[in-house]
């Protein structure tokens, strides 16, 4: 009898315990998925401009050790803020990570500390906006993160991309602000590149690829920073879009550029550059030119370690192929030629 009480009793606090556990797991997932993201491709240089209008001089956040758990950074909030209240933006270009704390002041974060782990934290500023207080971190480098919502503080942990996500592409759109490119009397190279950019980013949003983009609207990075984000999330692949000029004004088609300088067996830059040719001119039922080498002077595709190649879609320097270019339905093709090109290297597991 005494026995049978005894086994009862173990059970039940084993069911007890799993239950528990189970309800921990549960609220901290909740935690965690409560605060809103917005990746760097999804925040637009003129809404960040709106949101400083009327803010006030940015200062320096007040680090300390403080008792936190020492995996995560502890950044302390206001008693009556919710989680509809956060939104974090990864500026990933930048290696910064701004966390928006709307409806308070900039006296709160005057006042109290952010504390934890800030190994991956080089220095952290505040500056009081129309929406609230937008707190920055410059990182050591590019990370993504975690975060969970307790009580008044927002816990966040920084993880390198590949912790996150199996599946990596970094796509760059060429040119940008004040390099137009490729121009003819009505079109830009740099227009129809981040249009181009645009429409694959729909499809891409819609898989389990994760997708960096080294720009998505009108600004001009640097060629290190557009390649330092491929080579250091340890993307399977870069992929660059730009147009073609030829002096031949008759000449047509779609040439792939690759880093002949990096090989490995079963899939390379000249695997990749050879696939993305033969998808987006089955797609836009166009001309392939070929696949040509980099030059020196291409600096992101000839500074990969990882395979990479640019696609020049078309001619910009033929009439009728600008035309076309410029056709929102032709760039629809160009991108769904890319994004097929992706999705077979994934499907046929051409990458270890």
């Amino acid at each position: 009898m005494k026995l049978n009480l005894i086994k009862k009793a173990a059970i039940g606090s084993v069911l007890f315990s799993t239950v528990a556990m189970g309800m921990i797991l549960y609220l901290s997932a909740g935690k965690v998925i409560t605060i809103s993201d917005v990746a760097q491709d999804e925040v637009h240089r003129d809404v960040l401009a709106a949101s400083k209008e009327g803010g006030i001089k940015e200062q320096a956040l007040t680090f300390v050790l403080g008792e936190a758990d020492t995996s995560y950074l502890r950044i302390p909030l206001p008693e009556e803020c919710k989680a509809e209240d956060i939104v974090i933006e990864n500026h990933y270009m930048d290696q910064e990570l701004c966390v928006i704390v709307k409806n308070t002041d900039s006296g709160f974060y005057g006042e109290n500390a952010i504390s934890g782990n800030r190994e991956m934290v080089i220095q952290g500023s505040f500056e009081e906006t129309r929406e609230g207080v937008r707190l920055r971190f410059m990182l050591t480098d590019i990370f993504e993160y975690r975060t969970i919502l307790e009580n008044n503080d927002l816990y966040v942990s920084f993880l390198s991309p590949r912790e996150m996500y199996d599946k990596i592409v970094v796509i760059d759109p060429a040119c940008g602000g004040s390099n137009a490119g490729y121009t003819t009397e009505r079109e830009e190279e740099k227009k129809i590149n981040l249009q181009i950019a645009q429409k694959l980013k729909e499809k891409l949003d819609k898989t389990d690829i994760k997708a960096y983009y080294t720009r998505m609207d009108d600004v001009n990075p640097e060629e290190e920073k557009r390649i330092k984000l491929a080579n250091e999330t340890r993307a399977d692949m870069y992929i660059r879009i730009q147009m073609d000029w030829k002096e031949d004004e008759r000449i047509y088609g779609t040439t792939v550029v690759y880093n002949g300088d990096y090989f490995i067996p079963g899939f390379g830059s000249v695997e990749l550059a050879d696939l993305l040719e033969r998808e987006v001119v089955t797609d836009i039922k166009g001309k392939a030119l070929g696949l040509i080498e980099a030059e020196p002077e291409e600096y992101a595709v000839k500074h990969a370690t990882i395979p990479a190649a640019a696609i020049k879609a078309g001619c910009l320097s033929n009439k009728q192929e600008a035309i076309l270019l410029a056709r929102e339905d032709y760039q629809e093709k160009i991108a769904s030629g890319i994004y097929h090109a992706i999705l077979k290297i994934y499907e046929e597991q051409k990458i270890n």
